[in-house]
């Protein structure tokens, strides 16, 4: 069974179950697609060449490996801490603090940088600055997100669909251009195309987030998982089929060169009316991934806080709305702030890092809890393993030691302040009431 009480109400009261397997798969979708494709296509094609698809392959490879660790511990353990329960549960409270610090950071970076996608599209669309634009776009995306979870989940909903529709009409504008180039041609050679790689595991980010709404799923040990899963698939097989059309139709100089390289491709084919029905669908898919990142991240601030790992109040919820209005508001301004960190990328990519390092104790816990709980229900259990041992985590442990030794060291520098500011505050003054484990 999981864990006993994971419907009871945090100290700041309850959150209202709400999403069935539709609305957390396209809400799964929407964060996925909007993040990597619309921001980061142009960047990675710079790093990659022609060869950017492979770069999806590549990354999709090793995020399914965490995916399925996330999809058994998700049915283990279905509360809005998600990492921080997981975690907990494996090696005790101070670890889970710390990559619970860490899965907060990734959704605010994350929203940043995705909100700078959406700048860049918005400023090429309007002649709007960068920095406001984004500022904007957050604020409105707070309001959604206050007013509540069923509405938040329809928003999302509807810009999902958007925004599939734009990677389909790419799709279909490049399918006359298929085999125009050379599909394997790596300008920077095989160590470019392992930094595209980890630079377009962005592109996946979404998937962990899925699991901080099990607390508003009904039945969450069966349907996260499952939501996980088609998510992610439907991910992959756009991600690869959009990047073979985009430098089919423009080559990867250009796309690189492009701040909207989806308009890029759409404007080549079919002049500036595309070019500008393009971008409108980029601002809504860039917008719902901002929108379901800070999501996430308020519901782990709401996890943690009821679990009392952090002021208790971050777990206060709005009698009306249901929504854990403090946490959202603290995301949203902490998303605001890094605006200003500096360019997409290397956002990115220090997102990535908390991405990374997470993963690697995520699928650690999946393999010590086999070991300390191997009675313990899994609706969803990864298959494959030698004796006890499960082999996917395993793989997951290793992939994402190895994207992480793939940034650079400014982003390395950067990622490993976060760990020692995190793991100081847990070893200086966290101490959980929660009792023992």
């Amino acid at each position: 069974m999981p864990e006993e009480g994971s419907d009871a109400p945090g100290r700041g009261g309850r959150l209202r179950r709400e999403l069935g397997l539709p609305a957390v798969t396209l809400s799964g979708v929407g964060i996925i697609l909007g993040a990597g494709i619309y921001a980061l296509l142009g960047q990675a094609a710079g790093m990659a060449g022609n060869a950017v698809w492979l770069t999806f392959a590549v990354a999709a490879v090793i995020a399914a490996f965490s995916a399925l660790s996330y999809a058994e511990l998700s049915s283990m353990y279905p509360r809005a801490g998600a990492e921080f329960e997981y975690v907990f549960h494996a090696f005790g409270e101070r670890l889970a603090f710390v990559v619970g610090w860490l899965i907060v950071f990734s959704g605010i970076l994350g929203a940043a940088t995705v909100s700078l996608g959406f700048a860049g599209y918005f400023s090429d669309f309007t002649g709007f600055s960068l920095i406001p634009s984004a500022i904007l776009l957050l604020a409105f995306l707070a309001g959604i997100l206050l007013y509540g979870i069923k509405e938040t989940a329809r928003a999302a909903i509807a810009m999902t669909l958007i925004e599939v529709g734009g990677i389909v009409m790419v799709i279909l504008i490049g399918l006359p251009y298929l085999g125009r180039v050379d599909y394997f041609e790596m300008p920077f050679g095989v160590s470019g195309l392992l930094q595209a790689s980890a630079l377009v595991f962005f592109a996946y980010m979404g998937f962990e987030e899925m699991v901080k709404l099990s607390e508003e799923t009904r039945e969450p040990e069966k349907i996260i998982p499952l939501a996980l899963i088609i998510a992610l698939a439907v991910s992959i097989f756009l991600y690869v089929l959009v990047s073979l059309a985009a430098v089919s139709v423009v080559g990867w100089e250009q796309l690189a060169a492009s701040r909207a390289p989806f308009a890029e491709v759409a404007s080549v084919a079919f002049g500036p009316a595309a070019f500008t029905i393009i971008s409108v669908i980029a601002l809504f898919a860039t917008a719902n991934t901002a929108l379901l990142m800070m999501m996430a991240s308020s519901r782990i601030l709401y996890g943690m806080a009821s679990s009392t790992a952090l002021p208790p109040a971050l777990a206060r919820v709005h009698p009306r709305t249901r929504t854990p209005w403090v946490a959202i508001v603290v995301v949203v301004l902490a998303s605001m702030a890094f605006l200003f960190a500096g360019e997409i990328d290397f956002v990115a990519n220090v997102t990535n890092f908390t991405l990374f390092v997470t993963f690697v104790v995520i699928n650690a816990s999946v393999i010590l809890l086999r070991y300390r709980a191997p009675d313990l229900v899994r609706p969803f259990r990864i298959p494959g393993a030698v004796g006890t041992l499960p082999l996917v985590p395993v793989l997951g442990v290793v992939s994402s030691l190895f994207l992480l030794a793939q940034l650079d060291a400014l982003v390395l520098l950067v990622g490993g302040v976060l760990v020692v500011v995190g793991t100081g505050i847990a070893l200086a003054g966290h101490r959980g009431l929660r009792g023992t484990q």
